[in-house]
């Protein structure tokens, strides 16, 4: 038996090719990149949305005038442009811009330090610490950009509807804030700005990290065209927008000029629907979703395709 010889197919496939071969370990992003990517993505979505977030800000704050000056969104944009002209639809601009470009660079380069500690050994990063990334990264925007700017913004753009604007520009904002408030005046609504921007990004980030996955499947390299990257920023923006629009209501509330009504975030949102119920929690939702979805898929867009400039000039490797 021992001598027989043994049949050897000759169709016979090698071991190596018997399994599909491993598509290898996704590529990191240096948290350098992710800062300089995201300023830049920052900087160009905001000069492209501003106009719908003056309306959006303009509709929040007319809800306490009585009667309100504005009927709707068209109704805003049409008395602005026939007081001020197109270009009113970009005051406060500057104040919005000086803070978009810190606030994306902190934002990604935070979410790129985070996720590369938390991938796994094959550096993938599934949507649970995507969105616990994306939490750490809306905090660290929240507090060191996005509460001081955005009470700054709001202010800025509250001003200058009045009858007598009392601020000549960003830099002279500033100053009287801080003198006549001192920095606690720049630092109004902080536990909405903290809850809106975390949940926002831990929302966003977690509906990204998931159709990103799903779409790479197990190739984690598996480039993303940039449409259907912005198709995927846009649907995050969305989900972000219906999961937390009252505390952007809140937290506008808290940093606008009529901010002393109220003495802390919960005394804001009980006097909201006492007064006025739990339908003004959704103002400005429409003009605000248009604006975030734009937003997101712009900076998403935007973000990657500079990544991917940079990764061809700055090796990191």
């Amino acid at each position: 038996m021992s001598g027989e010889a043994k049949f050897v197919s000759p169709f016979h496939r090698p071991h190596c090719l018997s399994a599909a071969a491993p598509a290898g370990k996704a590529k990191l992003t240096h948290p350098g990149k992710a800062i300089l990517a995201g300023g830049i993505a920052g900087g160009i979505e905001i000069c492209i949305t501003f106009p719908t977030e003056y309306v959006k800000t303009q509709l929040q704050l007319d809800e306490k005038a009585n009667p309100p000056r504005y009927k709707g969104i068209v109704d805003c944009v049409k008395q602005t442009v026939q007081s001020h002209g197109v270009k009113g639809l970009y005051r406060g601009l500057s104040s919005l811009l000086y803070g978009s470009i810190p606030k994306a660079a902190v934002r990604f380069g935070v979410f790129e330090f985070l996720s590369n500690k938390m991938r796994d050994e094959d550096g993938k990063l599934d949507s649970t610490r995507g969105l616990i990334c994306g939490l750490g990264a809306g905090v660290a925007e929240a507090v060191v950009v996005v509460c001081p700017m955005e009470t700054i913004k709001v202010k800025f753009i509250h001003d200058q509807t009045s009858a007598n604007p009392k601020y000549r520009g960003f830099f002279h904002g500033v100053r009287e804030i801080v003198r006549t408030q001192g920095l606690k005046g720049t630092y109004q609504g902080l536990t909405a700005t903290v809850l809106k921007q975390g949940s926002n990004q831990a929302i966003r980030f977690f509906v990204m990290t998931s159709l990103r996955n799903w779409y790479k499947g197990d190739n984690p390299n598996k480039s993303i065209n940039p449409l259907l990257t912005g198709v995927f920023g846009a649907i995050a923006g969305a989900a972000s927008v219906f999961g937390n629009t009252p505390l952007d209501v809140i937290k506008t509330r808290m940093q606008g000029l009529e901010a002393h009504k109220y003495k802390n975030t919960v005394d804001c949102a009980i006097k909201i629907m006492r007064h006025e119920g739990p339908a003004s929690f959704y103002k400005g939702t429409i003009p605000r979703l248009g604006r975030v979805c734009l937003d997101v898929a712009i900076v998403f867009v935007i973000y990657e395709e500079v990544v991917k400039v940079l990764n061809m000039v700055w090796k990191t490797d």
